[in-house]
């Protein structure tokens, strides 16, 4: 079985498509685009040059992969692109930019959901099972650890890191690293354990060394980063949470709402 292509998209003849790809109404797939087997072209989405889909993807109507970065500095000249993991959908008006990086790619890892109207700047390093609902703004270079949530209408700053099973408020403000596994409510302000999402994933034991990490960084007087540098763990979630503290692009959060 051939792919099935609507007659009204534009696919350039040096895109590559596997033998059972979906391409529908006035879908644009240029030159340099590699769908995989099983990919689904939405009516009106957009696959730009040097965008890279693994199988099952899924694009949505009017989102656009592989867009310009907006970066004053930037050269189109420039060869980059976007690579989407295996199982990911790209629901309608997404939009994806393409890394500023020669040769570099914004990445979408495997089962990712991105809901309508997010936007991913250029060079953002998402991992697995990341999930952002509607109108999520993510800035240049942010990187998401896996399993984390972001609310509807959240910002993240440039260059942010955002630890694995973290869960995001909606039209949260995020200017600084955010550690594995909690809550960030507001204006970058930490309000204590993703326990919903934790207890998804992690052991009873787990969440409990978690829990006395938690305490002793967030819970005591003076720095948190400090804290972190003279805390203990018992499992290896615990060890990864307080080494977050020791490097950062932006700065940690320091301040906890509330206790856990």
């Amino acid at each position: 079985m051939g792919p099935l292509l609507h007659p009204t998209a534009i696919i350039d003849p040096a895109a590559q498509l596997a033998g059972d790809v979906e391409v529908g109404p006035y879908a644009v797939i240029e030159a340099g685009v590699t769908l995989a087997a099983g990919c689904r072209i939405a009516s009106h989405a957009i696959i730009r040059s040097g965008s890279v889909l693994d199988a099952g993807v899924v694009v949505d109507s009017f989102a656009v992969v592989g867009g310009l970065p907006q970066d004053l500095s930037f050269s189109p000249a420039t060869v980059s692109g976007v690579h989407v993991g295996s199982g990911s959908v790209i629901r309608e008006g997404v939009t994806i930019h393409r890394s500023t990086q020669p040769g570099g790619v914004t990445r979408i890892g495997a089962k990712c959901l991105l809901m309508a109207n997010a936007h991913v700047a250029h060079d953002c390093q998402l991992a697995d099972n990341v999930v952002l609902a509607n109108n999520v703004m993510l800035a240049g270079h942010v990187h998401i650890g896996s399993g984390s949530f972001l609310g509807g209408g959240c910002g993240v700053h440039q260059f942010v890191t955002i630890g694995p099973l973290v869960m995001v408020a909606g039209n949260a403000s995020i200017t600084y690293d955010v550690p594995a596994y909690v809550m960030v409510v507001e204006r970058s302000t930490v309000s204590g354990l993703n326990l919903v999402g934790l207890k998804r994933h992690l052991s009873s034991e787990v969440i409990a060394d978690l829990r006395a990490c938690y305490k002793a960084v967030y819970m005591q007087p003076g720095d948190p980063v400090k804290a972190a540098k003279t805390a203990t763990a018992q499992t290896q979630p615990g060890r990864n949470f307080l080494a977050g503290f020791a490097s950062t692009r932006r700065g940690r959060f320091s301040r906890s709402r509330r206790q856990q």
